[in-house]
């Protein structure tokens, strides 16, 4: 199987050794020194199972490398319009593209039981762009768990003891596509989940993220420390539950044990990916991550009083470091 990884930072670039690990032909879009060190010296992965060093096509400009079966997408939302200007040349007539990223998906409404189906996100995907550049049927859905950080370039460490990839189609349908890229990344050494229900794993990570990732933002500190205080814990409660309650009316079914999630979230001390965005002064993934749940929750008619403080907030936080424009 011929795959293309467009993003490969911490999270792209161990996705990318993985699916070589499992025997698929892995191509990679990079840029910067990260490109040029991967480059001269492959591509260096630190995981718990060991130091995995992998040899792969990488370049800058997609039309290098032709179309692909299959195109991971991991770059971080504010880079959407970028991959759907350049993804073309990777396209053939049955490429499939998986977008293995945080928060609510461009496509999160297609085949959409419900009201809300066909509704789109103008502020995930301005002006249809990716949706024109794709179009239909291409589209998988993908939620990862693999704490990650590009700690030099061409060097990627794995904190992620369990690192586990759920794909799945919009539809629901248990496709072979699916089926196949999950199985290269059991081959490759990690957890790789086709799933009839991507939609309740978005959410069981998103609304983890809601909570912890907003307060990350409004604190500068990792769940481990601010889990420790007693209204951190109680507004996380409150952010998640009605987090839940936005999945719940959209047909979604996550965990509604937000208690385990705190507890699990209490000890990491990994910075979320976009606390370190806001620390690097790089965009942050405000509108996939904070917005469109809140845009959901309104179609949907879910009121959500404290994560709309919380959105906010953070919101102001991340205007007020140039990241971030409503």
């Amino acid at each position: 199987m011929k795959i293309c990884v467009y993003g490969a930072g911490a999270i792209g670039g161990h996705l990318a050794s993985r699916f070589h690990r499992g025997g698929a032909e892995v191509s990679i879009v990079a840029r910067g020194p990260h490109l040029a060190a991967i480059r001269a010296n492959g591509l260096t992965v630190h995981a718990v199972d060991g130091e995995h060093n992998v040899h792969l096509q990488a370049t800058d400009n997609p039309a290098e490398l032709g179309p692909q079966d299959a195109v991971i997408v991991t770059v971080k939302a504010p880079a959407l319009p970028q991959i759907a200007a350049g993804i073309g040349p990777l396209l053939g007539r049955d490429t499939a593209v998986a977008f293995v990223m945080n928060g609510i998906p461009w496509w999160y409404c297609d085949s959409l039981p419900g009201p809300l189906n066909g509704r789109t996100l103008p502020r995930i995907d301005p002006d249809d762009v990716l949706r024109k550049a794709l179009g239909p049927g291409r589209a998988i859905g993908g939620v990862v768990y693999s704490a990650s950080a590009v700690i030099e370039p061409g060097v990627i460490e794995v904190e992620q003891a369990n690192s586990r990839v759920f794909l799945g189609e919009p539809d629901g349908t248990m496709s072979d596509r699916v089926v196949a890229l999950a199985d290269l990344l059991k081959k490759g050494g990690i957890t790789g989940v086709a799933t009839p229900d991507i939609r309740t794993e978005l959410w069981n990570k998103l609304i983890g993220n809601l909570a912890g990732g907003s307060l990350a933002v409004l604190t500068g500190c990792a769940p481990q420390t601010v889990y420790t205080e007693a209204a951190g814990v109680k507004v996380s409660l409150a952010a998640m539950a009605e987090a839940a309650a936005i999945a719940q009316a959209l047909g979604a079914n996550p965990s509604t044990d937000n208690e385990a999630r705190i507890k699990s979230q209490g000890s990491m001390a990994h910075k979320p990916s976009i606390l370190q965005d806001l620390e690097a002064g790089r965009p942050m993934e405000i509108d996939g991550m904070f917005d469109a749940p809140l845009a959901l929750a309104r179609m949907a008619g879910v009121e959500t009083p404290v994560l709309d403080m919380l959105v906010a907030l953070a919101k102001l936080r991340s205007e007020s470091a140039g990241l971030y424009k409503r």
